[in-house]
């Protein structure tokens, strides 16, 4: 067998049962012949975004795996790697690379030496007998340590070239469980009891982790409140009376109160970095921080103790130290009556434009009926960039883990509906739906094709305002005398025209029916795409 025999090989015991590509790598033709399923994509980028979905929703059991042509391909692939990168996703990049006489000549590319900035592990298959070390490392690496894309880059002339018998003796390697010292538990336990005012923060490792029900036994235990961070929305039921909600730069009233108001801060499968598309967090906090990444304690806050390790057995360390120290009933508060009264304050400001009857439609009746409309626990839902998070992030309630896909630290406009696709590809009975604007549309529209031809039916729907509503007042010159950020489209018949289903909508009473029927269509195995003629609406739920 060739170098590319053995990496298909590799992907078969590891239990890979498609992969995204594009345009052309012999690779694909490769894992085809090991009964691993290819699936074409209009371009790489959507290729990445698809892989990216399909591990969000595998929480490290399984790994979105993504093959291009070297050179162009590969140059075509930034996007998707940096948002994955940027949000913690665990893919696998198989891109090709140059001859190995060429390989360091200008201006031949290189992915893994190109894209060290957005992946968390790189390495070149040089010979083919490293082919089984290099895919050991690789597969380590996604399930260990900081989650984020890998690459293994093939050249040309490698792919072709004969793996000795004797070199290939591949064992998928196992995840290994880490956990923090028990002295660092009893003092955060500590900090965290003698608290005025704590606050949980929840991140994506907690959905990654499947600590969501260990994150609501502590939370109970305590009686203190959750937040989740956009990427981690879903991790905690929105629905507990415990719960803050979760947040981009746009929050709830309640979550922005605890996290300016509070003394200790427990992170829990967070990196804590800084964002501009984030909550802010005060100076001046006691932060308790727990991630499987050591090198993210210290790296963007004053962090009293640090708890590196797992996030399912730490919060379980934190479970057993908080009942040693406070009894088995553990501490009892009047704080969900607190969110309650705060939550209500805050929703009867919002009610109105929930339910507005204006048109054209507002974003916020669109996002009223999907909060109404939905089977929370049987839809998978994300936002895209732009107005489409920071409308939606605070009012839509996440009820079980992956409800509700957040993403964003950076933001790749158009990745809900490749995004969504690769969800789909991971829970085929769960109806997924993408929130996207029309900008948004024109950066992966032509993957609505994809979602037909691959039997991954899913629903996007299109907020179609002619207009770029993230930046209503911005450009003033532009704007008035060049339209600068004007578009237009009837974005229904472009899916028609695709195999979908396009439905229009010009009335505030045909949002929810139209959700219905697109979830009919879905569960019938049509793909659908909703025209919504929506207004620019500029509120958000912002307390700067």
């Amino acid at each position: 067998m060739d170098t590319n025999q053995a990496v298909a090989r590799v992907l078969k015991s590891e239990g890979v049962e498609w992969v995204a590509c594009f345009p052309s790598n012999n690779l694909i033709e490769a894992v085809a012949k090991e009964g691993i399923r290819p699936i074409m994509f209009r371009q790489e980028r959507g290729a990445l975004m698809a892989a990216d979905g399909f591990s969000r929703l595998s929480n490290r059991k399984a790994f979105g795996v993504v093959i291009t042509q070297g050179g162009p391909g590969s140059e075509n692939s930034m996007g998707g790697l940096a948002q994955a990168f940027g949000d913690n996703v665990p893919m696998l990049y198989l891109p090709g690379g140059p001859a190995l006489a060429q390989h360091d000549v200008r201006p031949n590319f290189s992915p893994v030496r190109t894209y060290q900035t957005v992946s968390t592990y790189g390495e070149v298959i040089w010979k083919p007998e490293m082919t089984a070390s290099v895919m050991r490392r690789a597969f380590h690496k996604l399930r260990n340590g900081r989650p984020g894309p890998v690459i293994v880059e093939i050249p040309a002339d490698v792919s072709t070239q004969e793996v000795p018998e004797s070199s290939f003796n591949y064992l998928p390697p196992k995840r290994l469980i880490q956990a923090p010292s028990p002295s660092d538990v009893k003092e955060a336990v500590q900090i965290l009891l003698g608290a005025k005012k704590p606050v949980i923060w929840s991140g994506m490792g907690t959905l990654l982790g499947e600590a969501s029900e260990e994150l609501k036994a502590l939370a109970e235990l305590t009686g203190v409140p959750v937040y989740c961070t956009m990427p981690g929305k879903s991790g905690f039921d929105e629905r507990d009376p415990l719960a803050l909600g979760s947040g981009s730069g746009a929050t709830s009233l309640q979550a922005r109160r605890w996290i300016q108001e509070s003394d200790v801060m427990l992170a829990l499968g967070s990196s804590l970095t800084r964002t501009s598309y984030g909550q802010p967090i005060p100076d001046g906090k006691t932060m308790i921080h727990n991630t499987e990444s050591l090198e993210d304690i210290n790296k963007d806050y004053n962090v009293a103790v640090g708890l590196p390790g797992d996030v399912k057995a730490t919060i379980a360390m934190l479970i057993d130290e908080v009942k040693a120290q406070a009894g088995e009933n553990g501490r009892q508060t009047n704080v969900a009556d607190e969110i309650a009264a705060v939550k209500q304050e805050w929703l009867s400001e919002w009610t109105e434009l929930l339910n507005s009857d204006e048109t054209p439609i507002n974003t916020y009746r669109v996002i009223g009926e999907l909060e109404r409309g939905l089977d929370k626990a049987n839809s998978v839902v994300t936002h895209d960039a732009g107005a489409p998070r920071d409308t939606i992030m605070p009012f839509y309630t996440a009820t079980v883990p992956h409800s509700y896909v957040g993403w964003g630290k950076t933001t790749h406009l158009g990745y809900g509906i490749p995004l969504m696709i690769g969800a789909k590809l991971a829970d085929p009975g769960k109806f997924c739906l993408n929130l996207m604007g029309d900008g948004a549309f024109g950066m992966s529209g032509l993957d609505i094709e994809t979602s037909v031809r691959a039997g991954a039916p899913i629903t996007t729907v299109v907020l179609n305002n002619g207009d770029m509503a993230t930046y209503p007042g911005g450009y003033p010159v532009a704007r008035e005398a060049f339209n600068m950020t004007g578009m237009t489209g009837d974005y229904a018949k472009l899916a028609e025209a695709m195999g979908a289903v396009g439905i229009v909508v010009t009335e505030p009473n045909e949002v929810g029916p139209a959700l219905q029927r697109a979830q009919q269509l879905n569960a019938e195995g049509r793909t659908v795409l909703l025209d919504i003629h929506s207004n620019m609406e500029s509120r958000r739920s912002r307390f700067d």
